[in-house]
């Protein structure tokens, strides 16, 4: 690792903290701001702790760095209270909200977007050094796994909301009265992640000389003999022996 990605790192991860310090000073609802971050100090204790034997690219920790960024200015003002419209007023001359006709606070639905957006690709980048996968799964599992955890993030939305009730619990869930806030959310991620591998993989089949036999390789059967009870079978019979 050089110096230069090392310096690179730090000055992420300095800018971050600087803004983390600002906007924990008098956020709109301490509780739920306290809430919001417990998965952004445990994802930058994860990151911190292995760095040295897992650093990654300079493009990965930018693209984690803008995504942590955006969930502190949410975290702040809660997702549902983001005054984006009041700052599109007064830095743009126009509403946002009333140019697309947009009836709910959406700063929620576009880091749900940009969830899958931005880590996509550092996702594939842990999926290609350590599974190293191939040609198609490079995408697909990336893909797979920003859905699922969008889905899992629902899910602690839910039972969150269920634990503590009331108005911080719905300041958490931050739904805004729209029933269908989860299968939404989970959309945006998905279709985040989808343009992001298709991106990743426009561009890796422009420069890369192998991308169509490599994908070709990756969708090839590599072990003929069934498994499941099969492979119980042979298992036990071994034992046997």
């Amino acid at each position: 690792m050089t110096w230069k990605h090392h310096h690179y790192a730090q000055i992420l991860l300095g800018v971050f903290l600087v803004e983390a310090v600002w906007l924990a000073i008098d956020p709109h609802d301490r509780k739920d701001w306290l809430l919001e971050n417990v998965l952004t100090v445990a994802t930058l204790v994860l990151l911190v702790a292995t760095y040295r034997t897992f650093p990654f690219s300079r493009i990965s920790y930018t693209l984690i760095f803008l995504f942590l960024c955006l969930h502190e200015i949410g975290s702040h003002y809660t997702y549902a209270k983001v005054p984006y419209d009041a700052w599109s007023l007064s830095w743009l001359g126009f509403s946002i909200n009333d140019a697309f006709g947009f009836e709910r606070n959406h700063f929620d639905r576009l880091v749900h977007f940009l969830y899958g957006l931005l880590l996509a690709y550092p996702i594939r980048e842990v999926f290609i050094r350590i599974a190293d996968v191939r040609g198609f799964w490079g995408y697909f599992l990336p893909l797979d796994l920003t859905m699922s955890t969008s889905m899992l993030y629902e899910l602690i939305e839910w039972a969150v909301a269920e634990l503590f009730g009331g108005d911080l619990g719905m300041a958490y869930l931050g739904t805004q009265g729209d029933v269908w806030d989860a299968h939404k959310d989970m959309a945006l991620a998905s279709l985040g992640a989808l343009i992001a591998m298709l991106v990743t993989a426009f561009v890796n089949a422009r420069l890369h000389r192998d991308f169509a036999r490599e994908w070709r390789d990756s969708l090839e059967v590599k072990q003929v003999r069934p498994l499941g009870e099969e492979e119980l079978g042979r298992m036990v019979e071994g034992q046997s022996r």
